[in-house]
C-alpha cells in the first residue's frame, strides 16, 4: 500500500469506493511479495502492480466485480490454475490475493493509516484472508499503544494485536494463524498482518570514499544511512550526499546512545570502514554483543587478524567474533568504492534472505530461499 498511496489516499478523501487487490500469500517464486498492492480506482485507472504484469488484467476485473458488489473475496493465481494460465501467468509462482474495496465506509482509519506511514512511525493493518464469510476482508489497525476496527471477537482482536506488534517491531509482513476466537493453538481463521515500519537503519562508520559509496547503494536498498565519524573535517553532509545524516561522534560512544534510547533494532546492518584500531574495536565491542541484521567490518587479512586479536583481549567471546563479517563483502573481485559497496550490498542480501553468493547458472532448486 505504501507504494500506491498518495492515489489511495485522494480517492478516500474525495469521498469514492476504490477496488484494492494485496498479495496476502505467495508461493514459489511469485513475482511480487506479500504486501504488493494494485488499485482500480473510480474512473478505472489502474495504479500498482501484484505480479509485474501476468495476472493484473485478471485482477482489474474482479477489482471492479468486487468495487459492484461491496464484498471482499480471496483469490489465488499460480502456475496449476488453468484460469489464470489463460490470463498470463507464466512466472512459477502462486499467489494469493485479498480484493476489497476501500471507501471512507470500508476502511475508516486509512487516514491515520497514511499518516503513520508518511510520519515513519510504526502501524499495522491486519485483515481476514481465510475464514467463515461474513469475517473474510475484517480489519484491525495495530498502533505500538492503540487499536481500531475489530476482526470479530475481543479475544481475537486482543491476541492479534500482541502478535501484530511483535512482527511490526521486527518490520514483518506476514499470516498468523487462530481460531475463530483468537485460540493459537485452533484453526478456522488465517490473518494476513502488512507492517508498515520505519526503514531499517544502516550505519556506516568511517567518513572515506568508500562509505560514500555504501551510503548510496543503502539508500538504493530502503535503509535509513547514518554516517559517523569522530573527525569532523571529513564527516560532513557534503562529502556524503547518499546518507540521511551526518554524525561526528565516536562511533562507539554513538551506537551505544542509539541502543540504549531505542533507535536500533534487529534489523539494523553496521558497516565499519575506517581501519583503524581506535576506531574499530570499541564499536566492533558494542555492536557484536547486540542482535544486528548485520556487522562487517573493512581491512585487509592481516587487518583483520590484527583485529581479532585486539578483540579477544578485550575479552570478546568466539561466539560473538563468529558474528563479524570481515573482511567485509562478497568475493566479487572488486577493486573501486562503487565496486566494494556493491559486494557489501550483496553480502548484506545474501543473510538476509539465506542466499549462497554463487552464480544462479550453477545452482538448481528454487530461486527465493526459504527464511524463518
Amino acid at each position: 500500500m505504501r507504494e500506491v498511496l498518495s492515489e489511495l489516499l485522494g480517492w478516500w478523501e474525495s469521498g469514492r469506493t476504490v477496488g484494492m487487490a494485496t498479495v496476502v500469500r505467495t508461493w514459489r517464486s511469485s513475482p511480487r511479495p506479500a504486501g504488493a498492492t494494485m488499485l482500480v480506482g473510480p474512473e478505472g485507472d489502474a495504479v500498482g502492480s501484484v505480479s509485474g504484469g501476468c495476472v493484473e488484467g485478471a485482477v482489474y476485473e474482479l477489482s471492479r466485480e468486487v468495487v459492484d458488489s461491496g464484498s471482499p473475496v480471496v483469490q489465488r493465481y499460480g502456475v496449476s490454475d488453468d484460469d489464470a494460465f489463460a490470463v498470463g501467468l507464466t512466472c512459477g509462482g502462486i499467489i494469493e490475493l485479498l480484493v476489497e474495496p476501500v471507501s471512507r465506509d470500508t476502511f475508516p482509519e486509512l487516514d491515520r493509516v497514511a499518516a503513520a506511514i508518511t510520519a515513519r512511525e510504526p502501524v499495522a493493518v491486519v485483515s481476514v484472508v481465510e475464514g467463515p464469510d461474513d469475517r473474510v476482508g475484517r480489519r484491525l489497525v495495530v498502533w505500538p499503544a492503540s487499536t481500531s476496527g475489530s476482526l470479530g471477537s475481543e479475544r481475537l482482536d486482543a491476541a492479534a494485536a500482541d502478535d501484530a506488534r511483535g512482527l511490526l517491531a521486527a518490520g514483518r509482513t506476514d499470516t498468523l494463524h487462530y481460531g475463530l476466537d483468537g485460540e493459537r493453538r485452533g484453526e478456522g481463521l488465517t490473518l494476513f498482518v502488512a507492517s508498515y515500519a520505519p526503514p531499517a537503519r544502516m550505519i556506516v562508520f568511517g567518513a572515506i570514499d568508500f562509505a560514500a559509496s555504501v551510503a548510496r547503494i543503502g539508500d538504493f536498498l530502503g535503509y535509513h544511512v547514518t554516517v559517523c565519524d569522530a573527525r569532523p573535517v571529513f564527516a560532513t553532509s557534503k562529502r556524503f550526499p547518499g546518507a540521511d545524516e551526518v554524525v561526528v561522534d565516536w562511533p562507539h560512544r554513538y551506537l551505544r546512545a542509539e541502543l540504549d534510547a531505542g533507535r536500533v533494532d534487529p534489523r539494523t546492518v553496521v558497516c565499519v570502514l575506517t581501519h583503524d584500531p581506535k576506531f574499530d574495536v570499541p564499536v566492533l565491542q558494542v555492536a557484536l554483543r547486540e542482535d544486528l541484521a548485520y556487522v562487517g567490518a573493512m581491512g585487509s587479512r592481516r587487518t583483520h587478524d590484527d583485529r581479532l586479536a585486539r578483540l579477544r583481549e578485550a575479552g570478546m567471546t568466539e561466539e560473538e567474533l563468529g558474528r563479524l563479517s570481515s573482511p567485509i563483502g562478497l568475493d566479487l573481485g572488486a577493486r573501486t568504492p562503487e565496486e566494494t559497496a556493491v559486494s557489501i550490498a550483496a553480502e548484506i542480501i545474501a543473510g538476509r534472505w539465506g542466499g549462497g553468493g554463487a552464480r544462479l547458472t550453477t545452482t538448481a532448486g528454487r530461486i527465493h530461499h526459504e527464511v524463518s
